[in-house]
């Protein structure tokens, strides 16, 4: 069943009376209901190019936790062949959050890593909703430290709404494994590059996608804040969202427009959870992509590419 947005209404009526009419003829089968069907699915098409031509930004941020949507799990199975899982940080537990591994990408050797909020309440709860603690974070450091030493690139997929901000994370120190999973995608040797293929929310994900190459998703949001938590801090009111989310210029296109993210991976029509499998491959296209771009630099040309970037972020301004 497919699970509509809140905007979404108008559209859920159509297609729920073309559904109906074609429910109706499957148990009358001398009822001739297709042209009426038909001319519904037209409708709905119609209204579906109306809703997703012209998303505000918290539209876009409901489109990008939308329960449906694929995860980092999805496109692993689907992009990745020979998926090895590595597990731990070596120091205190493996954190379920965050998942990676060794694997290939169209037959080329990788270390990739991501975060995964789960599909169902049991994977969700065991997932955290995506949100890493300590050990995620320094699990990503170590799987790092490993891509350095056998010179494999890394390819992160970002989908969180933060670091879990529970008491066990603060006293496990979750700042620093933040600062320094940062500090260890800026220092490794080998590409990086990164996706932030549904929520990229705050330090949680920039500790994975300070890369050479960020790409987004048509409608992700990358924010150094969410805007419930914003619209809280500001204006004392959490459903002041709307409003948060307009400031914060966190869409794909206003950021590609700041220099934030690189490029801008196209959904299908009604955002990637109505054809994950073509908005997977979409991204897997674009990971190869910025791959060969890299493909030629050496070590220290690859790192000195990274901090450039960090360097002149801000350089094009925020205008409005």
């Amino acid at each position: 069943m497919t699970i509509y947005l809140e905007f979404e209404k108008p559209l859920a009526e159509i297609e729920g009376q073309a559904e109906e009419l074609r429910a109706l003829a499957r148990r009358s089968p001398e009822m001739d209901v297709e042209k009426e069907a038909a001319a519904l699915d037209r409708k709905s098409q119609d209204m579906l190019t109306q809703l997703y031509g012209s998303l505000s930004p918290w539209r876009k941020c409901q489109v990008a936790r939308h329960p449906e949507r694929p995860h980092c799990k999805d496109y692993i199975e689907r992009l990745f062949t020979e998926y090895t899982p590595l597990a731990g940080d070596r120091n205190f537990a493996d954190d379920h959050a965050v998942m990676g591994g060794l694997a290939r990408l169209d037959g080329r050797a990788v270390v990739v890593i991501g975060h995964e909020k789960g599909h169902d309440t049991k994977s969700r709860i065991e997932r955290n909703f995506g949100m890493a603690r300590p050990e995620g974070y320094r699990k990503a450091i170590r799987l790092m430290d490993l891509a350095h030493r056998f010179k494999l690139p890394v390819v992160t997929l970002v989908d969180t709404p933060g670091a879990y901000p529970g008491k066990g994370a603060e006293e496990r120190g979750q700042s620093e494994a933040i600062a320094r999973s940062t500090e260890k995608c800026l220092q490794i040797e080998v590409p990086l590059v990164s996706v932030i293929i549904g929520e990229g929310g705050s330090g949680g994900a920039v500790a994975f996608a300070t890369a050479n190459r960020v790409a987004m998703l048509e409608h992700s949001i990358y924010s150094v804040i969410s805007p419930e938590g914003c619209a809280s801090i500001l204006w004392k009111d959490a459903e002041k969202m709307r409003e948060a989310a307009e400031a914060l210029r966190l869409t794909a296109q206003e950021l590609k427009e700041l220099g934030v993210c690189d490029r801008i991976v196209a959904e299908p029509l009604g955002g990637a959870h109505r054809d994950a499998d073509a908005a997977i491959d979409a991204v897997g296209r674009e990971i190869g992509k910025m791959l060969d771009e890299l493909g030629g630099m050496d070590a220290q040309a690859v790192r000195a590419d990274r901090r450039r970037k960090y360097l002149d972020l801000g350089s094009k301004g925020l205008a409005a």
